[in-house]
């Protein structure tokens, strides 16, 4: 897929840059990613993988846009309140860059809805704000085989990784039992520094690119910590368990289902 005049000066920027050549644009202009979720984490994710020319975005997300939201969901303006945040993500993307596909995908991720989604997309980059729904797409990738990329936020503190499903670490090697609702902290209850998202959201776009493009070293079997209050960031190194419930030699989670 050649490049017209048009898209090399518009990639004027990335095609020096090693590894990201015209060949490696072949790639991302046929490649696909499914951002589940379109609020703090899915905003700096999406703005930055259309604006790298991918070729085909999908955005899940339910939810409509409220103004608490605005402090750190960048996609979105004033404007936008009480709209669907699939339908006001999708109108900045297209605007961004009309090269890329953009599908909306305004629905819940459930264990019903999954496999539809994933199956048609290369790469997952999961951007949600609640625990049952991330083991629940990490499970799904799982079983899919599909490349996901990994982010969570909280308070001041934010964590990345990618995963490369029966090869590297999934979500459940490092938390073995889903935490229940009830259990988890919210963003709603404990709050969120904006600049948080942004950062770890471009980490994961980051991370779709380059394993799209196939250069680097992605955050595979690698857990990035990121503390913005003392601007510390951390390194983890995580293995794939063998007794891993989904990923594991002799796996119990064989099948989706949704949280209780």
């Amino acid at each position: 897929m050649a490049l017209s005049d048009e898209e090399r000066e518009r990639y004027a920027r990335h095609l020096p840059l090693p590894g990201l050549d015209e060949a490696a644009y072949a790639k991302l202009k046929a490649a696909s990613v499914l951002v589940v979720g379109a609020g703090g984490l899915g905003s700096p994710v999406l703005y930055y993988l259309a604006a790298a020319g991918v070729g085909r975005l999908g955005i899940v997300d339910h939810d409509v846009v409220e103004l608490s939201n605005l402090q750190r969901q960048i996609l979105h303006t004033s404007a936008d309140l009480g709209r669907p945040k699939t339908a006001s993500a999708a109108e900045k993307l297209r605007a961004l860059n009309p090269h890329v596909a953009v599908v909306e995908h305004p629905e819940r991720f459930t264990a019903a809805t999954a496999f539809g989604l994933l199956d048609g997309y290369d790469v997952i980059v999961n951007a949600v704000d609640n625990f049952p729904t991330r083991f629940l797409v990490n499970d799904a990738c799982v079983l899919r085989r599909k490349t996901l990329c990994e982010g969570g936020i909280l308070g001041y503190v934010g964590v990345a990784m990618t995963i490369r499903p029966g090869e590297t670490a999934c979500y459940r090697c490092l938390f073995p039992e889903t935490i229940r609702p009830e259990d988890a902290p919210t963003p709603a209850e404990e709050g969120v520094f904006g600049p948080v998202p942004g950062l770890i959201g471009s980490v994961q776009a980051a991370e779709a690119i380059k394993v799209i493009a196939g250069i680097g070293r992605p955050l595979y079997d690698r857990l990035l910590q990121y503390d913005a209050l003392n601007l510390e960031f951390d390194e983890v190194e995580v293995r794939r368990d063998s007794a891993c419930p989904v990923c594991g030699d002799h796996p119990t989670i064989t099948e989706l289902h949704d949280a209780v």
